[in-house]
């Protein structure tokens, strides 16, 4: 009988006690609830891991094990504790991604606007001698006007590149001058 039981856990084959095992939060859900995860769980549009987490607690409601969630869903035992016990503290917001540490904004908002209003101004209004500006040169104007500490003009390219091309009205070329090469990064401005 004691080689029986040292053959099913292998804690007790070498004189330990067996460890409790935490039961699964138990789940139970609102309609309003239940009809928004089977649309996520089931609905085409829904982003591949918020559908498995959303199919891992409809299953959980159901009453099923963590163990049988985790293979009949084909994900880690692990994320299925994960997500359920997200859900039980948090209800549904616990179901999105938490937010990322990553590396915080060097510039603001406010910033980036400045530099997009500058570059729609021509060089003359701000008494720079030149017929267009270039993004190193429009770097330099916004250092020299305490807009930013520091701005490589990569990041001024990047940012014009980046202004919407749906903005109506004319159309402002700031030169792009890498390496002897020169080509025209479209900007649209307000009049």
């Amino acid at each position: 009988m004691r080689q029986d039981a040292a053959c099913r856990d292998p804690l007790l084959a070498i004189g330990l006690p067996a460890l409790p095992v935490a039961s699964a939060c138990p789940i139970t859900l609102t309609a309003s609830e239940r009809e928004r995860l089977k649309k996520m769980a089931y609905g085409h549009k829904t982003e591949h891991r918020l559908r498995q987490r959303a199919q891992v607690v409809l299953h959980a409601a159901r009453g099923r094990s963590n163990t049988r969630i985790a293979r009949e869903t084909g994900l880690h035992l692990d994320t299925v504790r994960t997500w359920r016990g997200r859900f039980t503290g948090n209800r549904l917001p616990a179901l999105s991604d938490r937010k990322r540490s990553g590396r915080p904004p060097r510039f603001t908002a406010l910033q980036a606007a400045q530099v997009k209003a500058l570059a729609c101004q021509l060089p003359a209004e701000s008494g720079a001698p030149l017929s267009r500006w270039s993004c190193p040169e429009l770097a330099r104007e916004v250092i020299d006007r305490a807009i930013a500490d520091t701005i490589s003009a990569s990041t001024v390219r990047r940012w014009l590149k980046k202004v919407s091309a749906d903005t109506p009205r004319s159309v402002l070329t700031v030169s792009r001058m890498p390496r002897g090469r020169t080509s025209d990064l479209p900007v649209r401005c307000d009049e």
